[in-house]
């Protein structure tokens, strides 16, 4: 088989830890981002963009952020949802109030908003964990979705209470509003996510990955090895939410145009959980993985039985997509915890070992 490591010699410690130790793997990654970044907008259509790739990447995004906290540091979170929301005004009130700044510099400030107030709702993950923790921050996505509702200065008093994303410029070409082609949203979109995907992607593989990994292993173990759970929480809290902030952002800027506050609800925050645990706890392809099952799937469902004449209703479709949803969960939940990355990683073993046995 093609999926060999024989011969690829690794003579220092940088190369051992690398993120992608194998020459096969750096190849596919470079031809996965060649053809995101060059085949798809060149043949793309606005739908395929709109509909299908620029959610899948923003969901994506939201899935990696809820993973480090949730996979890599073992701190249920259920308010991902609202913690976008934050993310979003945050950048449409700054937009707005300094409309002359590049947009992409908004798009990153917000995420460091969404950090604080990710910081200020995890203060209290040093005394309590599992469903206490679970139930703490059920509590802020449902504080910040009334202050979404009831506080008019985030909307700029709008009468309408939604955001509505103006046009904005990035060297002349527009980025946002009614007036941004789909192909530059997708181009945008994807590179910040590709960004934020491998500075996460560095972040695990370093001493900060290890000490989450520490705390959610054993707690106390970590803890008299001389890491200090607070700040490895709080530390957790904030990269989570900073990432889950841009991806609120991107969200609304780069997808849906205008948002109201239902757009920030529970069910955004289910969905996100529900990307981290089909796609896999503590890895970051995974929430790729479980982007796709999640928001590409009742595309497919739509799109698929129609083109074989067997056409389904759309209140069919999306109580199909929820059973598939909950046995999916279930089965991963029972069979796999790990998700569709354990899957993914053990066919790759697969092949380096291939024929031998495993």
């Amino acid at each position: 088989m093609f999926y060999r490591e024989a011969g690829q010699y690794k003579t220092t410690y940088a190369a051992d830890m690398a993120i992608f130790p194998i020459r096969q793997d750096r190849f596919g990654v470079a031809l996965i981002l060649f053809v995101a970044f060059v085949i798809i907008p060149a043949f793309g259509g606005p739908f395929f963009l709109n509909t299908m790739m620029i959610p899948f990447l923003i969901l994506s995004l939201a899935g990696i952020g809820l993973n480090l906290l949730t996979g890599y540091t073992d701190l249920l979170s259920l308010g991902t949802g609202a913690f976008m929301g934050v993310g979003a005004y945050a950048c449409y009130k700054l937009e707005t109030a300094f409309p002359q700044v590049n947009i992409l510099v908004w798009i990153v400030t917000s995420g460091f908003v969404s950090a604080a107030v990710g910081v200020a709702f995890g203060l209290p993950s040093l005394r309590i964990k599992g469903f206490y923790l679970a139930v703490a921050t059920l509590a802020a996505q449902f504080f910040l979705e009334w202050c979404f509702s009831r506080v008019p200065w985030l909307v700029n008093d709008n009468d309408s209470g939604a955001i509505e994303v103006p046009n904005a410029t990035l060297f002349g070409v527009f980025v946002t509003g009614p007036n941004a082609t789909p192909t530059t949203r997708y181009l945008v979109a994807l590179t910040i996510v590709a960004a934020l995907a491998w500075i996460a992607s560095n972040i695990v593989h370093g001493r900060i990955g290890r000490m989450w990994m520490a705390v959610r292993d054993m707690d106390i173990a970590a803890q008299l090895i001389g890491i200090r759970l607070l700040n490895a929480k709080l530390l957790a809290f904030a990269v989570s939410s900073f990432i889950v902030g841009v991806a609120g952002a991107l969200m609304v800027f780069l997808w849906l145009g205008a948002a109201e506050p239902a757009a920030f609800n529970i069910d955004l925050s289910f969905e996100i959980l529900f990307i981290v645990i089909i796609g896999g706890l503590g890895s970051i392809v995974g929430a790729f993985f479980g982007a796709t099952v999640m928001h590409l799937m009742p595309i497919a469902l739509r799109a698929l039985p129609p083109m074989v004449g067997l056409p389904i209703e759309a209140a069919r479709v999306d109580q199909l997509t929820t059973m598939i949803t909950g046995i999916l969960i279930v089965v991963f939940l029972i069979a796999e915890p790990h998700g569709l990355a354990r899957l993914w990683r053990t066919a790759k073993q697969k092949l380096r070992v291939w024929p031998f046995p495993y």
